[in-house]
């Protein structure tokens, strides 16, 4: 039970995280690695520097897989699951979805996921750093969904 709940928690935390990250560092001091995700005229490879933030998450889910196989910690291997399927679901809304680096789903009449869609491309008409908005992935505000 215990597990369940830190898994859960965990996955919902992320979207603060990600948010935050995206916001702050991503837009801020690490915008030269996020920068080529924000070109009009695309990219010259299927991979972006922007990719590199992958990385990042991956170690902390690395770092908490650690501590449960050295501590047997419930929560340590709730926190590494939880941070694991939030990055899958981050990879397949925004990476495959959104983005559309493998074509699936570009015909969908869900109203959630084409408010995602198009809070991302709000996000996206902004080449800058500064007056962005839409960080989020996964809750972002209701206009979107009309």
């Amino acid at each position: 039970m215990i597990l369940t709940i830190v898994i859960i928690l965990t996955f919902l935390f992320m979207e603060f995280v990600a948010w935050f990250m995206h916001k702050y560092v991503m837009h801020g001091f690490a915008w030269e690695l996020h920068r080529d995700h924000h070109k009009r005229d695309g990219n010259d490879s299927f991979l972006e520097m922007n990719d590199f933030f992958f990385v990042f998450f991956a170690a902390l889910s690395m770092i908490a897989f650690s501590i449960w196989s050295y501590a047997s910690s419930s929560v340590a291997l709730g926190v590494g699951i939880g941070i694991s399927i939030y990055g899958l679901v981050y990879t397949f809304i925004h990476e495959i979805f959104i983005h559309q680096r493998v074509k699936v789903l570009s015909r969908t009449k869900s109203k959630y996921l084409l408010g995602l869609r198009r809070a991302h491309k709000i996000h996206h008409k902004h080449l800058g750093k500064h007056e962005g908005e839409c960080f989020g992935m996964l809750w972002i505000p209701l206009k979107y969904f009309k």
